[in-house]
């Protein structure tokens, strides 16, 4: 029986020639927004590799949105050259260029995770975030968040619009929105983060309103051919946060909204949270999502090997499985698990003469 981890999916006008995708991972690589040679090897290596799907690491949609001074950004036209460069070079390799689009919200201004990820300072080159609620994220934070005001709203939903009129120029192809992980949009998302009174904050419909406002905005600029994804957190795992009842909830108005996939990961908005770790511990979430709403959806999260990610397709739990610390540790990813698998797939010319024969 043919592998349908290497089946193809079509979504919209692209054609994914398998079912493997390189998750958004950030390289903390990058000076002033711009991509370099780093990313160009980095990703382009997860194209040689055999994967379907490369998405580019959150790339910020404003200064203020990256995680650390290292992120990559989109909010200059001058940030297009280097990634169409990048992109490029993937679709010559028979894979497709993904980017996802972010705003770190409360969770900005960070040093790398190898210098022990904290707070920066304004000597050290940090600055002040912006939260839907003055919160902090963790007690050891010297001050809180700045409350966006409706005028810092509207900022971020241009930024985003912005966004994807340059990831376009720029030849991506698929076109993902960060709406996970306890960043901006999810911390709209969760009650634990989002105090408000607005029509920005409390009822399930307001909490919502910035992502859907977002989505809109973005769908001006990104052409109707190509893939748009969103990454949720489907959980919180946390008392009196956002929920996978509220996920499933928040798909159906996405479907409407013309989002084609729902990358479904968990968790990021609060320290306390408790979460169950273990092997695919977060592919109920995409079964879940995919068999009450339809829409198609993407494993993410300890799913490490090949017969694993073929049976998570195989069972129709999901259509698509995001490899992140994986693809890490595996560049040619495609590659090894097509062998594992005996899936007969092409090469790249270069590497044929390495190619198993069954």
């Amino acid at each position: 029986m043919a592998s349908q981890l290497f089946s193809i999916l079509q979504i919209k006008s692209i054609i994914l020639k398998n079912r493997i995708v390189v998750s958004p991972m950030c390289q903390y690589s990058a000076k002033d927004g711009f991509a370099n040679n780093w990313h160009l090897v980095h990703l382009g290596a997860r194209a040689i590799g055999g994967a379907g799907l490369i998405i580019q690491e959150a790339t910020a949609v404003s200064p203020e949105g990256r995680i650390s001074p290292e992120d990559l950004g989109i909010w200059s036209d001058e940030h297009i050259e280097k990634y169409k460069e990048i992109n490029e070079f993937i679709l010559q390799e028979n894979a497709f260029p993904g980017i996802q689009l972010a705003h770190a919200g409360r969770k900005a201004s960070t040093s790398p995770p190898w210098e022990e990820r904290r707070k920066l300072t304004e000597q050290e080159n940090g600055w002040q975030t912006v939260a839907p609620s003055p919160i902090r994220y963790s007690d050891h934070e010297a001050e809180p968040p700045l409350e966006l005001n409706k005028e810092g709203i509207q900022k971020v939903i241009n930024d985003f619009k912005e966004g994807a009129r340059r990831a376009n120029e720029a030849c991506f192809k698929v076109l993902e929105i960060h709406a996970a992980h306890g960043y901006l949009l999810h911390q709209f998302l969760s009650p634990l983060c989002n105090e408000r009174t607005d029509e920005y904050g409390g009822s399930f419909e307001n909490r919502t309103r910035l992502l859907l406002d977002v989505i809109d905005a973005v769908k001006e600029e990104w052409p109707d051919n190509l893939p748009l994804f969103v990454r949720i957190s489907g959980t919180d795992w946390a008392e009196g946060g956002w929920n996978v009842d509220e996920s499933v909830k928040l798909t159906e108005i996405l479907k409407e909204k013309g989002v084609d996939v729902i990358d479904c990961s968990s968790a990021g908005a609060v320290e306390w949270q408790k979460i169950p770790v273990e092997d695919g511990f977060q592919v109920p979430i995409a079964e879940r999502i995919k068999k009450e709403t339809g829409v198609h959806t993407g494993a993410v999260g300890l799913i490490t090997d090949a017969q694993q990610a073929e049976d998570i397709i195989a069972s129709g739990k999901a259509d698509l499985i995001f490899f992140g610390r994986e693809s890490l540790r595996d560049p040619n990813l495609g590659l090894t698990f097509a062998h594992q698998l005996k899936a007969d797939i092409t090469w790249p010319k270069q590497y044929e003469r390495a190619k198993p024969k069954y």
